[in-house]
């Protein structure tokens, strides 16, 4: 079974973008995220949606993102 929720750590490397650039769509609610505890997990599936929409509109993170990377 392929894992359902994973660590911003994970997200980062598996986007092949930094951990920071992770947790600032985190807290823009550019990616959902869901609380187990203390701890924040990112729906596997989400990651694959953000992807998608990247490619039909490429400039919609970096200009939710504020700092216009």
């Amino acid at each position: 079974m392929d894992k359902l929720l994973v660590t911003p750590t994970e997200a980062a490397a598996t986007l092949g973008i930094s951990r920071s650039r992770i947790y600032l769509f985190l807290s823009k609610g550019t990616l959902p995220c869901v609380r187990v505890g203390r701890s924040v997990r990112i729906p596997a599936s989400a990651l694959q949606e953000w992807v998608a929409q990247q490619i039909l509109n490429p400039s919609a993170a970096s200009s939710r993102d504020g700092d216009g990377r």
